[in-house]
């Protein structure tokens, strides 16, 4: 133990004695520090930047610059043609895609402007075709309006594809085709399609429920309600269309009308006509009951 302890320090000493000497005799360029103390300075700015947020506004920042040199080198954007538009004025669209009177056609992402174009909901397709120097073409698809959609007491604007196109109803079109019920939006263009067939009908729909995504309810003008069969509607309503041809049936005071099962419909009277029926029965029983009393006399 003696002869390794007093041996040990002149192992480590002679190699930390040649580091040591390397390191003082090292010839550092001329500004190293400077440079280090920059790259320092400038890391300290970027983890703040990172850290406080604010790459978004550096970036935006950058770009303006790049914007401001462009447009003074030519590339400014003089004219904006667009083609499409109906429902969306030209100040919404051209906000939507991002641009603005300091936009330069240089820097101007057109595949960027076509994705954001395409967030609203009443552009269904986009083009946006950069036409050097300064002009700038921007075509839409908008999405029609199609029908009112009712969901949990709440009516939006939708289209034929069941996107929402406005969560409130605009007076303009406060006259289309009111459908109720969760999955309503998606199945609606068939039943209206197939409600087209049947003019007679269509034209006394006020409201279509949608019961348990599986088949419809029709709420009718006159306050009766008509309930469909999940499959062969359409036989259903031609049943209904000569039904009311041969009896009269519609002009009946009745409430409701049941097609859902095939061999057989199912009329419901109103409270008024119901009570009147059962005075009418309670009637002819009792002249019943006085004819075969006086016969039995």
């Amino acid at each position: 133990m003696s002869v390794y302890s007093a041996r040990a320090p002149g192992r480590w000493r002679r190699p930390l004695r040649r580091w040591f000497s390397a390191l003082v005799s090292l010839d550092v360029p001329r500004g190293a520090g400077s440079a280090a103390a920059a790259m320092l300075l400038l890391g300290s700015v970027c983890y703040g930047v990172v850290k406080g947020g604010h790459t978004d506004d550096i970036a935006q920042n950058f770009h303006d610059i790049c914007d401001a040199a462009a447009n003074a080198a030519g590339f400014r954007i003089a004219e904006v043609a667009l083609a499409g538009e109906h429902e969306l004025g030209r100040d919404e669209i051209l906000k939507i895609a991002g641009i603005t009177e300091n936009s330069s056609l240089l820097f101007l992402d057109a595949a960027q402007a076509r994705t954001r174009l395409l967030t609203n909901p009443w552009i269904a397709d986009a083009t946006v075709l950069k036409l050097y120097p300064g002009r700038l073409r921007i075509e839409i698809k908008e999405r029609q309006p199609f029908a009112l959609w009712q969901k949990d007491a709440r009516t939006t604007l939708i289209s034929a594809d069941g996107t929402v196109l406005a969560p409130d109803v605009p007076a303009r079109f406060a006259k289309l085709p009111l459908v109720v019920g969760a999955g309503a939006e998606r199945t609606a263009p068939e039943l209206l399609a197939m409600l087209s067939r049947f003019p007679a009908i269509a034209g006394q729909v006020g409201a279509a429920v949608l019961v348990a995504e599986r088949r419809w309810n029709l709420h009718l003008n006159n306050g009766v309600e008509v309930l469909l069969p999940e499959d062969h509607a359409e036989a259903a309503l031609q049943t209904l269309i000569d039904l009311d041809r041969d009896k009269n049936l519609m002009s009946r005071d009745i409430v409701l009308v049941d097609l859902r099962l095939e061999d057989r419909v199912t009329v419901r009277l109103s409270d008024a006509a119901a009570a009147t029926r059962a005075e009418a029965l309670k009637a002819a029983e009792k002249a019943r009951k006085k004819t075969r009393k006086g016969g039995e006399a």
